[in-house]
């Protein structure tokens, strides 16, 4: 944190005294000494209608008399608080979890929760890696492009795949890659998905950019096939996408073309909203699933994707979300939403794909678990398919996985 300690404004928001005092001191021997403290939500607030500049970080109790924390976010929200919160709580883990995902959902800039009594590493952690608003660079708006735009860019081929790594857990082998679509701006430069994939479902135009990715995606696959690189390629497919009967025929005879075995390419669903008529979907990726092409239930647990699709869809693979992985060997809740989705797709005979493996302690839980395939950024971000036969040829060295997978560890 490149900043000056003792120029960040701290309130501590708690109604027991003695926690003004030990928080007080625990940020004193960090460095932070412009710190006030309050028993009471209303004067908190007045103090924020003050004149003064409010206070950059704000600690915070949940369980107060007259206000509680919960109702304090709110009337932060409202006068546009531009800071950042920790909570400080003794009420339940999933309690404090439920606030943190509530406080982020009003684009509240939240650090994380501390659990009474507080401990003096775990509040130092929180606030290592906090940046102030003021202490960088102001961060632009994301830039959301235009129907007309999007459609350019599909029709003029400036849509470039990239592709993130999947590993066997137990082995550290690459086995696979997930297909990211980018485009390539000419002002902007390289444009993220979520900047233009929603703009294209919503005006009609995500089954030309699919067929895009999904030809781009298997001329590279047959290039590393050809170079001895026998990868499977998973491709996002939307459930606009399975609306229509004819995308059975595309995909196949994409894939016969390309001379790409259709066991080796996987078709991750997503449905980000919920079907209307589930009779097409249900016939296409049946008739796919006949025609051995590998269906997975991508961020399974979040949104739509749930055991409703299990029960109604073969699929092949099950992609627990990031957000139930990482972090999840050392978060109780975590580890229930991680176990229950392992164990289930485990007894559906169905592989499992974590993602969000993040640093060295998710890949250890995944081994400890027994997880079978493993994707996030302590593995490898996604990278153009001309870098991916370099990158496989110093995996696992580069990532210091392979003694490791050798003894076990």
């Amino acid at each position: 944190m490149l900043l000056e300690k003792s120029t960040v404004k701290i309130l501590v928001l708690d109604d027991e005294p003695f926690m003004h005092k030990l928080l007080a001191r625990m940020l004193a021997n960090l460095g932070f000494t412009a710190v006030t403290t309050c028993d009471s939500g209303a004067i908190a607030l007045a103090s924020l209608d003050s004149p003064d500049t409010p206070p950059d970080l704000i600690l915070l109790d949940l369980n107060m008399p007259e206000m509680d924390g919960v109702e304090f976010v709110r009337h932060l929200v409202d006068r546009n608080y531009s800071g950042s919160l920790i909570l400080v709580s003794g009420e339940d883990e999933r309690i404090q979890q439920s606030v943190e995902k509530l406080v982020r959902a009003h684009k509240i800039a939240i650090l994380g929760h501390l659990c009474k009594p507080v401990l003096p590493y775990a509040l130092s952690a929180l606030l290592e890696q906090w940046t102030p608003p003021w202490a960088g660079a102001p961060r632009a708006a994301k830039k959301v492009y235009d129907a007309n735009a999007v459609r350019a860019a599909i029709a003029g081929g400036k849509l470039v795949n990239y592709y993130q790594p999947k590993v066997a857990v137990a082995t550290a082998a690459v086995v696979g890659v997930e297909t990211l679509v980018r485009w390539r701006h000419e002002v902007d430069g390289l444009v993220m998905p979520d900047q233009f994939i929603g703009v294209a479902e919503t005006h009609g135009l995500i089954d030309e950019l699919t067929q895009v990715v999904f030809s781009n995606a298997l001329a590279d696959a047959r290039v590393w096939q050809d170079a001895g690189l026998l990868l499977k390629v998973a491709v996002n497919v939307s459930m606009d996408n399975l609306a229509s009967l004819d995308f059975i025929d595309f995909v196949a005879a994409r894939a016969q073309a390309a001379g790409v075995a259709p066991q080796q390419i996987v078709l991750e669903v997503t449905e980000s909203r919920l079907m209307q008529d589930a009779r097409t979907p249900l016939e296409i990726l049946a008739r796919l699933s006949l025609k051995r092409f590998r269906l997975s239930i991508d961020d399974f647990g979040t949104g739509h994707s749930s055991l409703a699709q299990l029960r109604d869809i073969p699929f092949d693979e099950l992609k627990i979300d990031q957000s139930f992985v990482h972090g999840a060997w050392n978060n109780a809740t975590l580890r229930v939403m991680y176990d229950a989705s392992l164990n289930l797709a485990r007894q559906l005979g169905m592989e499992v794909v974590a993602e969000g493996v993040e640093d060295r302690e998710d890949w250890h839980f995944l081994r400890r678990t027994g997880c079978d395939v493993a994707q996030g950024y302590f593995i490898a971000r996604p990278m153009p398919a001309a870098d991916l036969p370099g990158w496989i040829a110093d995996w696992p060295e580069h990532g210091g996985l392979a003694d490791e997978v050798c003894h076990g560890r």
